[in-house]
């Protein structure tokens, strides 16, 4: 019975196979496939190749076929959006120049252009911009068998090493007069030997670990232990000293954490150059003047018989609530910047809902006690 399964799960599964439309089979390619392209203008038995995006099947051949001259031909299925290779100085997509190609289906013909990928919002990446020198009259786009051929010439001594790829919406294609791109659906960063065409996929962006290290230090930091140190002091001073030592121990943990958060932030941003950071980063420089002007409000703490005493509360009580506020805030907009997904959210926003359910709960109790 298991070998009769088996057997019919392997017919079945090749008369499926044939069953697919012919455009669907064809427009897989690897390094092995015939180049079905007759009409460039350069040799293409010199071509390397390589398989550049496994998942999403795109082929990069390229060769030096002049003196400081590159020829390149990427190939991807048609899926009715625009595809693209960049190439960057240091893996990161902010400030490189890409090549994009797509195919309109109203059968307009291929077309491409050079962007600059001056950030990460639509508005900022521009077309006919880049430092790429492309060999006039190389950009060319058309389809074979179902599947978009890229072919462009670079004037280089050696292309940059580290390329983007990326994959458009579906059904989307930029349109005179401003060509702008939408945000891709899909991308992927390598890195590759020209002279070997050995390939590394780069797993995750570069500096993916600052990254998240900046966001876990401050999440840990400031929107978490120093909250609970709040609900300690406002709640736990039926335990002297007890209390106060835990206060000040989850307090400075905090704020060590949380500074520690911030240099690593600003070293990212050093490293990436993002442009796109100034509000966050101006958060979070106010939430660490407020940490530090805590701390040396508790060295210049009044004695409880003090006048200025309740003035001194007031002070230190009031901005440590605006300051977890903000905390709070910013690490929610960081999460957004960075593109974290949607785990990051779930899993910090189910820590601040079980802190606001017990600050709730204790609020109530005291309020009863009174």
């Amino acid at each position: 019975m298991r070998l009769y399964s088996s057997v019919s799960f392997i017919f079945f599964g090749l008369i499926s196979f044939q069953l697919l439309p012919l455009s669907i089979q064809q427009a897989t390619e690897s390094c092995n496939s015939t180049l079905p392209l007759n009409d460039l203008t350069f040799d293409t038995t010199l071509l390397q190749c390589v398989e550049a995006w496994t998942p999403r099947n795109y082929i990069l051949r390229y060769a030096r076929t002049a003196q400081n001259t590159w020829s390149f031909i990427l190939s991807a299925p048609d899926a009715s959006s625009f595809i693209g290779i960049g190439f960057s100085t240091n893996g990161q997509m902010i400030g490189a120049s890409a090549v994009v190609g797509w195919l309109p289906t109203d059968g307009s013909g291929g077309q491409a252009k050079q962007y600059l990928l001056g950030g990460k919002s639509p508005g900022q990446v521009t077309p006919d911009r880049g430092d790429l020198s492309i060999v006039n009259g190389s950009l060319k786009v058309e389809s074979v068998s179902s599947r978009i051929y890229m072919s462009f010439q670079l004037t280089a001594d050696v292309p940059r090493p580290s390329l983007l790829y990326a994959l458009g919406p579906a059904g989307f294609f930029p349109t005179s007069p401003g060509f702008g791109l939408r945000e891709h659906r899909d991308m992927t960063t390598t890195t590759v030997d020209y002279n070997t065409g050995s390939q590394t996929v780069v797993k995750g962006s570069p500096y993916s670990k600052l990254r998240k290290t900046h966001g876990l230090l401050n999440m840990f930091g400031w929107g978490i232990l120093i909250i609970i140190g709040a609900l300690v002091a406002r709640h736990m001073k039926q335990w002297k000293p007890t209390w106060f030592y835990a206060h000040i121990a989850l307090q400075t943990t905090g704020f060590i954490l949380g500074l520690t958060g911030i240099i690593c932030g600003l070293v990212l941003e050093n490293r990436t150059k993002a442009n796109n950071v100034s509000k966050h980063k101006g958060l979070g420089i106010t939430i660490l003047v407020m940490g530090i002007l805590q701390v040396l409000a508790l060295l210049a703490r009044p004695d409880k018989d003090s006048k200025y005493r309740k003035y001194w509360n007031w002070y230190h009580h009031n901005v440590g609530r605006v300051m977890i506020i903000l905390a709070i805030s910013n690490i929610f907009y960081g999460i957004h910047l960075g593109k974290a997904g949607s785990s990051w959210n779930v899993g910090y926003g189910f820590a601040v809902a079980v802190l606001a359910l017990a600050a709730i709960g204790l609020e109530v109790k005291k309020f009863m006690n009174k």
